[in-house]
């Protein structure tokens, strides 16, 4: 995987949520850079620990099943995510994240929750590979829940959540994404 360089990490052209790997390919742990607009369109669950770091601009971290539920992250702040957490980058303003995670690691999914009783509605898991751009999983989780009624569909107040409207993002075509 083309890795980028720290120095230019705000002037690097890296997409939304992109967690572009710019360390030499063995680090561990790695540090992945995404610069970030929207709102990220999904909690991600990592196997393993991670760290946030905010370089620029701020965001909320929302986390689930945490005795924390939310995180205004400002320039410098560092947030740990324990193994397992769910959690969601809601920018307030445009910035660059930094993500430090072991490269091994392990588990990853995305998953989604109910707008109406805020039960999981559905997640999708893959394991991480360093070699694969997370944008990759990322942009083939939410065309699948976004195709799927039944996945986007509570089991228990029966809300129905909208497609993802993914435009914005730029990831890559779903048909290209394994």
């Amino acid at each position: 995987m083309n890795r980028r360089r720290m120095l230019h990490a705000f002037k690097a052209d890296v997409g939304e949520y992109e967690d572009a790997a710019v360390l030499p390919e063995e680090t561990d742990p790695q540090l992945y850079l995404s610069r970030n607009r929207h709102p990220q369109p999904f909690h991600l669950i990592c196997s393993k620990d991670n760290v946030l770091s905010q370089l620029s601009g701020e965001a909320d971290v929302h986390l689930r099943d945490s005795s924390v539920n939310r995180f205004r992250m400002v320039v410098g702040d560092h947030v740990y995510i324990p193994a397992g957490t769910p959690h969601r980058i809601v920018p307030v303003t445009e910035g660059v994240t930094i993500r430090f995670q072991p490269l091994e690691a392990g588990l990853q999914g995305a998953a989604w929750y109910c707008d109406g009783c805020d039960s999981e509605l559905r997640r999708y898991e893959w394991e991480h590979d360093k070699d694969t751009p997370a944008v990759q999983y990322y942009a083939a989780a939410c065309a699948r829940f976004s195709t799927d009624e039944a996945a986007r569909t509570c089991g228990k107040c029966g809300t129905v959540a909208a497609a993802l409207d993914l435009a914005a993002f730029g990831w890559p075509p779903a048909a290209a994404a394994s």
